[in-house]
């Protein structure tokens, strides 16, 4: 169902919207991060890496949607910080596989309740109903546009 034209798309704001609120969020998180040394785009590999086992550095580009060449920069950092580990794979050396160190996975390990605090910060405004609305309405939105990640997720309902 079209909603905008080229008459309206001058009043549209959703796009502005969507984009805001990733980076509000991504501001908030940084802020419940500071602590840990880490940055909120860290924090996305390092949860991924964790959470789902992605441990190859081209599943964290399908995941972030990110380039190999950016991927490679954020891997080097969490390198340095002795957050992970990079090691050849035994059967293919051309393959890497990513693994967190002992101080990686403790570190994984407090996320979940960084993460919460921060979302609770973002969404906090919202009443549950809302908030379960807004989860629906986005991840229909996220459906219907093909996202691969939501259609893991949630199964293409």
């Amino acid at each position: 169902m079209p909603h905008y034209s080229p008459e309206n798309f001058q009043t549209c704001n959703i796009g502005l919207l969507l984009a805001r609120a990733a980076l509000v969020k991504d501001r908030i998180l940084d802020s419940h991060l500071q602590d840990s040394g880490v940055t909120a785009a860290q924090f996305k590999v390092l949860i991924i890496a964790a959470q789902y086992g992605v441990d190859t550095p081209a599943e964290l580009c399908r995941f972030l949607s990110l380039d190999s060449g950016s991927m490679t920069r954020m891997l080097d950092r969490l390198e340095q910080k002795e957050l992970i580990v990079r090691r050849r794979c035994a059967d293919d050396r051309r393959q890497v596989r990513l693994g967190l160190t002992e101080q990686g996975q403790k570190l994984a390990d407090q996320l979940p309740q960084i993460g919460a605090a921060a979302m609770n910060e973002l969404v906090g405004v919202l009443a549950a109903d809302e908030l379960a609305t807004l989860e629906s309405l986005l991840t229909k939105v996220l459906l219907a546009a093909g996202d691969a990640l939501t259609i893991q997720r949630v199964g293409g309902k």
